[in-house]
């Protein structure tokens, strides 16, 4: 299989976590991955994971317009077009700071990180699967639990998340002429260096600090890679991975 013969992903935050496993999935799968992050050298330990597998590592920080534009650009370049964007890239920011110490900073770069980097690496993408032949293609974002439900001490983070599922509908509905699917994955509890914590003991609501169970970060890139591989005229539209008995349906 050849570069321009596989099915296209981008694959944004792939040098760790997430982004590193979803990435790694669809590469061991045949796809070819453009792999963007802010750090070269772990973008590169992630195509190490998939020996001989077609990857292209680009140096993207999405936040800014213009390496987003790069980012697409290259992977056209390489592979001749892109049939999935993997929207992965974001940022907790300063957990467990309560709202009235936020600093304006640090909500900035979480917004700038979170919704921005995402609407544009989602713009570049549309506009890519709407001019391409054949057209079409699909965006998956990655949301959170927190789309939902917020846990203490969690602005930025939550109210980004919640805007990404707005996000994630307006671009669906959009996109329907244009064969470009849109849905969302939001997770619970993935076994990251992000999530460490919460083994060791993550704020409750009611104050309290509890150990919470998390879940193998493969079985999140294996239900991406089965929303990326259905047909166009099929879409997951949203999608929740959690652990199981992790404090989230019900009181806990």
């Amino acid at each position: 299989m050849t570069d321009r013969h596989s099915k296209i992903a981008v694959v944004t935050g792939a040098g760790s976590g997430i982004g590193r496993a979803v990435a790694v999935e669809l590469l061991r799968a045949g796809w070819s991955v453009a792999l963007a992050g802010r750090r070269p050298e772990t973008l590169e330990e992630t195509a190490a994971l998939a020996p001989g597998a077609a990857s292209l590592a680009v140096r993207t920080d999405v936040a800014r317009p213009g390496d987003v534009a790069a980012l697409f650009a290259a992977a056209v370049e390489r592979f001749g077009r892109v049939d999935l964007l993997f929207n992965n890239a974001g940022t907790f920011g300063p957990g467990g700071v309560p709202v009235e110490d936020l600093s304006y900073e640090a909500w900035r770069h979480v917004v700038d990180t979170n919704l921005n980097g995402a609407f544009l690496c989602a713009q570049a993408a549309y506009r890519q699967m709407k001019e391409q032949e054949p057209q079409g293609g699909r965006i998956i974002n990655n949301g959170s639990i927190s789309a939902h439900t917020p846990r203490p001490h969690s602005a930025p983070y939550t109210a980004t998340k919640h805007a990404l599922t707005g996000l994630t509908k307006a671009l669906s509905l959009d996109g329907r002429p244009y064969r470009i699917a849109v849905g969302q994955i939001d997770i619970g509890n993935a076994a990251t260096d992000m999530t460490a914590r919460m083994e060791s003991g993550a704020l409750q609501a009611n104050g309290e600090v509890v150990p919470e169970p998390v879940m193998d970060v493969a079985d999140v890139a294996r239900t991406v890679r089965h929303m990326a591989e259905l047909p166009l005229e099929a879409n997951v539209q949203f999608a929740t991975v959690l652990a199981t008995t992790m404090p989230y349906v019900g009181r806990g």
